[in-house]
Parts: C-alpha cells; structure tokens; sequence
C-alpha cells in the first residue's frame, strides 16, 4: 500500500472539494464516477444534481489520516518487499526453522529490538530512500544483535559486523581513537552502499546473492553461483551449496522480517519506536571531547557515547570523524553553542601558554579544564604513564607548538 504524506492528503481532499463541481458536471452524463471519498453507487448516477451535491465523507477522511504510519515498526514493514516471495518447499522450512528458533526466546527479541530503538528509524530511512527492500534495516538484528559495541572472535565490528580490511576498502577511517566500523552513520552508508556495489557488480541487482556475499565473501559465493548454473539451475540465492551460516543467513533475516511484519500473531511485544530519527547529526569542523559537548548540550555524557561509540576515546577530531550525533530533542540554540564554544576552544588554545608548572593540589583534569584541553591529551603530550602520580613543580607541556 501507497501511503501520502497527511499534507499531501490535506491538499488533496482540498483541490477535490474544488474541483469537484466542475468535472462532475462535464461527467453528469457518463457511467460511473470515482473520487477520492467515496465510492459508493450513488456516485455513478448520472443525475447531475445528485453528483454536485455530494460531500466528501467526514469519516473516510479520518480514516485515510489514520493511514500515516505511527511508528518506526509501521514504516518499516510498509518498505518489505520479500513477504510475498514464492520460495521452494526446503527454503522455506528452513526459514520457518529460524521462526520457530526465534520465537523459542522471546526475550532474545525484546533485548535485541529494544537496543534497536536508537537506530531503527534511521536506518529505515536511509534504506528506504534507496529504494531497497526494507528486510535490510534488520541485518543488524542477524549480524550483531545491535550491539553498536559488538566485535567478533574474527575480528569484525559494529552493527554490522565489518571486518578490519573490508572497512579499509569502504573507508571507514580506523585508528587508535576513532573507529567508522563503530560509528553507525558511517557504517550503514558504507554497508548499503556494498551491498549495492555487489548486487551491481556481479548479481545483475540481485540483493539476495549480495547478502551472501557479505557474509561469505563474493568469491565463494561467485563460485558456488558457477557450479549450480552448470547444473542446469537459474543460480540464485536457494540454488547455491554454501558455507552453513551463510546458508542460514537469509532464512535468519526473512524469518525476523516474519515476525517483525505480524508481531501480533506471533505474541511478541516491540518496543515504541518513534517514525522520527532518535538523534541529530551536528558536522564540526573543530576538535571537542564529550565531557566538552556535554556540558554544552546539558545532557548527560553517557547518552552522547552512546550515540556515538566510534570515538574510542570520548573525543572528536575532524581528521577522523566530522559529525557528532547528539539526542533529537536538543535544541537548535544549544547546538549552535557546541559550535561556537569549539571555536571559543580553540581561540583560547591559541592563547594559552606553552607549558605548566604542576602546583600542589593540582590535578591532570583540573589542568586539562584550564587550558581547553582533554585530559587524554595532556597525557598524550607529556607521555604520562601515572596521571595520578603528579608532582609539584613538575613541568607539564600544553601544546605541540
């Protein structure tokens, strides 16, 4: 179903009132009539009088508002395109395999959808405006159980699971403080855009084969692609004989997709999620630690290291990463003074000293406070190995001028 915008409806069942005089006079002769209100026989009279009398139904139109999508679930299984897919006898027992699975452990759900709710609607949102079948906002779910902090015994990482090497090749910056296969902005735009590059590249646009590819590799399953054409089958997805888990890989999406698409039936209680983005993104030019944006957004710390955990040192810089996400609710005031209170940062840096001699009492925060600086970097400049270990008339240097 094709949901409008309410605005469009509005402006719609507005232009109709209108309009509706005069092409119901020019049809008063036809056969039948159809608006948007109302479909009833009597619209098909060819009585001209009754035709420019008739108003739109004050019900329908309510109804029709009602048809907006109220929440992140809504959206998303309005974006499904795989639940009416025709699969063979054995593909689809070994989908509902995993539904049965899944459902062994309803709490399993609720962890998972519930650390899902900060990312949830965005993710749709980019997915969707790619026009791609909504079941890929759930690969998360099968990857990492949307845990944005997850690393494999292998090696991968985030939310969608990227190994180090394939994160390279995608350009998620990685490094000793800043992690892109962590930040999740970075790593849905870098793993919706594989996705694509490989259905592109070898699948003729089939998504279902780039799926195992990202999970196998696409030489294993280009492979596997080539013996079952050789055998006389089309090669898709199904036909292939491949590693077990990538074997189970798209039973484990459509089958979450399934329970996700009818939770009612299946007994199973999402969480509210709302159809907005939970976070906003705020690009800085500018160098700011957490504890800094902080106390500049008034919200706690925690929530913005949550919305951003590829900063592994709870700092920001624009040689790495140039947004910072922030919670939805922040005001625009506020977002505004993070900006201008990097720049005032930096001012003050320029016209700080170039070194410090420690006084007693002091302390390596305290320090770091007065001259703009985080404390991982006052370390980092005086190759501290014992920040709690200060003496008094120690020389501390304060830039790298």
């Amino acid at each position: 179903m094709t949901y409008r915008t309410i605005r469009q409806r509005l402006l719609l069942s507005a232009g109709s009132t209108v309009i509706m005089s005069l092409i119901l006079a020019a049809a008063a002769s036809s056969q039948a009539s159809t608006t948007d209100y109302d479909a009833s026989p009597r619209m098909a009279s060819s009585d001209a009088n009754s035709l420019a009398t008739a108003r739109p139904s004050p019900m329908h139109f309510w109804e029709e508002l009602t048809l907006e999508p109220q929440d992140a679930w809504s959206k998303l299984r309005e974006s499904f395109h795989w639940r009416d897919q025709s699969l063979p006898a054995d593909a689809q027992a070994r989908v509902d395999e995993w539904i049965d699975h899944y459902l062994a452990s309803p709490e399993n759900i609720a962890t998972i959808t519930k650390r899902a709710t900060p990312w949830l609607a965005w993710i749709t949102q980019q997915v969707s405006e790619r026009q791609l079948p909504g079941e890929l906002a759930l690969i998360p779910f099968v990857e990492s159980s949307f845990d944005t902090g997850a690393y494999s015994h292998m090696g991968a990482a985030g939310l969608w699971q990227f190994m180090p090497r394939t994160g390279d090749a995608l350009g998620l910056v990685r490094n000793g403080h800043y992690d892109g296969r962590l930040d999740v902005v970075s790593s849905t735009n870098a793993a919706l855009d594989y996705l694509e590059m490989q259905a592109d590249q070898w699948y003729e646009g089939d998504l279902q084969l780039s799926l195992a590819a990202y999970n196998a590799g696409a030489g294993t399953v280009n492979k596997a692609k080539r013996r079952a054409e050789s055998q006389g089958k089309i090669g898709e997805y199904w036909d292939l004989k491949l590693p077990n888990e990538t074997m189970q890989y798209l039973p484990k999406l459509l089958a979450i997709a399934t329970i996700i698409d009818d939770s009612e039936r299946y007994g199973i209680n999402l969480p509210d999620i709302h159809t907005d983005p939970a976070f906003a993104k705020v690009k800085l030019e500018h160098s700011v630690t957490l504890s800094e944006a902080s106390r500049m957004l008034d919200v706690d710390k925690s929530a913005l290291a949550d919305l951003n955990p590829g900063l592994l040192n709870g700092s920001l810089h624009p040689s790495d990463a140039q947004t910072l996400l922030v919670p939805e609710e922040v005001s625009h005031r506020k977002l505004a003074q993070l900006s201008n209170g990097a720049n005032d940062r930096q001012i003050a840096a320029r016209n700080a000293p170039d070194t410090y001699r420690v006084e007693r009492g002091d302390s390596l925060s305290a320090i770091a406070n007065r001259y703009n600086l985080s404390a991982q970097e006052l370390i980092r400049l005086n190759a501290i190995e014992r920040p709690d270990a200060l003496q008094a008339g120690q020389l501390l240097t304060l830039s790298e001028r």
